[in-house]
C-alpha cells in the first residue's frame, strides 16, 4: 500500500538490497503478482527463480524428491513460494511473500499478494510500492471477478505498469483465438481506469513457455517473453521528480552546523539550492549534500542522504523540506480515500487515531464517511452499514495538528499515511490523500 507502508513491512533482506542499489549501480525493479486463486501466481514466481537461475540446487532436489507425494508429471514450482503451513495444506497464497533475485540487467523483488478477496488489504500492502503488476489469467476461465477487482485496486494505487500474463495456454492448446478473447475483454474493461501502460503475454507458468525463454508453441506470438519485459521496462519517470519533497527523519547538529537526514521523496536537490522549513516557513539554503558521507552535487528519489544547512534553523524529526514557490498543501482537514485493515474492530467515528505521516505522529479523527467503494464495480456505496477489515472508502479527518501532503497520484511518498489505533498500537489502516 503505500509507500510509506512498504517501508513499515519491508524486510531487512529487501532493504539491504536497496541500500546497494546506488553502489552497484543496478536498478532495483518491484513487481507484484496478482491473480485470482489457483491462476498460477505460485508457480509462475517459482519459474522466475528457477529459469533465471535464483533457486538452489539442493532447494530443487527437495522439489524433486517429493515430486512423487504431489502425483503429478511436472515438479511443482510454486512450493518455492508458498511457504506457510497453512498455505501448503490449503493450495492457496494468504501472506504477502517477498522474493529476491537478480539478472545481469537488474536486481529484483517480486511480491506475491494474495488472491481471495478477505486478503484484500494484504494485497494492497505489498502491491503500493510496486513498480509494475503482473495480472494473472487462467486462459480457460478467462477475465473473472477477482480479475476486474485486483485490477480496480491496481489502478486506485497507481501502478503504472501492468503485464496481463494470460497463463495456463497449454491447457487450450496454445490457441490464439483465446488470448485475443481475453485481451479484447480486459482491454475494455480497463479503457476507464488510470493506466498508461499495458501489456499482454501469452505464457504457460507449469511448462515455462514466454516466461523467460521464448516459446516454440506460440509462433503467432510475436512479443517478448515476460523475462525481458521486466529487464527493459522503463519506470525512471514513475517517480516525481518536479516536487522537491524531503520528510526530515533526523536531525543532529556539530560544530554549530545543522545536519538533517532522510530519504527524498520527490524532486531534485542540489547544492545551494534555496528550501522551505514546514510548517516553520523559514528558507534557508542547502550548503552540502552527503551520501555514504561522500559530499555530492545532487540528490533525487530515493536516494537517503544528509543536508547540510546554510542556517542553525530550529528544525525537528516529522517537519518537511520543499522549494519555497512549490510547497505541499497544508490543513488539519484531510479528504482522503482510506482502506481499513483491522479484522478486529470496524471504524469509528469521532473515535481517535494516530495519523503516521512519514517519521510525524498527530491524533486525528474520522469526522465523516462519504461513502465505500465498490471493489467489484468501482461505484459509489453511499447505503453502506459499517466500514469493515478490506474496506475501501473515502471520508474527511479532522488532524489536531497541520500536516502537508500531496495528492496520492502526483507523490505516493508524501501523498499517503497509516492510521494506528492507540489502544492497540496496531495498524488500522492506509490513507490514501485525493
Amino acid at each position: 500500500m503505500i509507500n510509506f507502508l512498504l517501508q513499515v513491512w519491508k524486510t531487512e533482506k529487501e532493504k539491504d538490497i536497496f541500500d546497494m542499489e546506488n553502489v552497484n549501480k543496478k536498478k532495483l525493479f518491484r513487481f507484484t503478482t496478482i491473480g485470482s486463486v489457483d491462476n498460477g501466481k505460485s508457480t509462475l514466481i517459482g519459474r522466475l527463480l528457477h529459469d533465471s537461475k535464483a533457486i538452489y540446487a539442493d532447494q530443487y532436489e527437495q522439489l524433486k524428491n517429493n515430486q512423487n507425494s504431489w502425483q503429478t508429471e511436472e515438479i511443482n514450482l510454486a512450493y518455492l513460494t508458498d511457504g506457510l503451513k497453512r498455505e501448503r495444506e490449503e493450495g492457496i497464497t494468504i501472506d504477502v511473500a517477498y522474493r529476491y533475485f537478480s539478472t545481469p540487467r537488474r536486481k529484483f523483488v517480486i511480491v506475491d499478494s494474495p488472491g481471495h478477496i478477505e486478503y484484500t488489504r494484504n494485497m494492497i500492502t505489498g502491491s503500493s510500492n510496486a513498480n509494475a503488476a503482473l495480472i494473472l489469467i487462467d486462459a480457460q476461465k478467462g477475465l473473472d471477478e477477482q480479475t476486474k477487482r485486483h485490477t480496480i485496486i491496481s489502478s486506485l494505487l497507481k501502478i503504472g505498469h501492468i503485464v496481463v500474463c494470460i497463463n495456463k495456454m497449454d491447457k487450450v492448446k496454445y490457441q490464439k483465438g483465446v488470448f485475443e478473447k481475453i485481451r479484447k475483454e480486459y482491454e475494455e474493461f480497463t479503457s476507464k481506469l488510470n493506466f498508461s501502460d499495458v501489456r499482454f503475454v501469452p505464457i504457460s507458468a507449469l511448462k515455462g513457455d514466454n516466461v523467460v525463454i521464448k516459446s516454440g508453441n506460440m509462433p503467432w506470438y510475436q512479443g517478448p517473453t515476460l523475462m525481458y519485459l521486466l529487464e527493459s521496462m522503463y519506470f525512471s519517470s514513475d517517480r516525481d521528480l518536479v516536487n522537491c519533497r524531503f520528510p526530515i527523519q533526523s536531525v543532529r547538529e556539530k560544530e554549530g552546523r545543522k545536519y538533517i537526514s532522510g530519504t527524498i521523496a520527490g524532486g531534485v536537490f542540489k547544492n545551494g539550492d534555496k528550501i522551505m522549513v514546514l510548517p516553520l516557513m523559514k528558507i534557508t539554503m542547502i550548503k552540502n549534500i552527503f551520501l555514504y558521507n561522500k559530499n555530492i552535487q545532487e540528490a533525487f528519489p530515493p536516494m537517503s542522504i544528509t543536508m547540510e544547512l546554510a542556517d542553525a534553523l530550529n528544525v525537528r524529526r516529522g517537519m518537511i523540506i520543499a522549494r519555497p514557490n512549490n510547497i505541499p498543501v497544508g490543513s488539519k482537514i484531510l479528504d482522503a480515500m482510506l482502506c481499513w485493515f483491522d479484522d478486529r474492530g470496524i471504524l469509528l467515528k469521532n473515535k481517535k487515531y494516530i495519523l503516521f505521516s512519514g517519521s510525524k505522529k498527530v491524533f486525528c479523527k474520522v469526522k465523516e464517511i462519504f461513502y465505500k467503494i465498490n471493489i467489484n464495480t468501482l461505484h459509489r456505496d453511499f447505503e453502506y452499514d459499517i466500514i469493515q477489515a478490506n474496506d475501501i472508502a473515502r471520508v474527511k479527518l479532522m488532524i489536531e495538528d497541520i500536516i502537508f501532503y500531496d495528492s496520492f497520484y502526483i507523490n505516493k511518498n508524501t501523498g499517503s499515511f497509516i492510521l494506528i489505533n492507540p489502544e492497540t498500537n496496531n495498524t488500522v489502516a492506509a490513507v490514501m490523500m485525493r
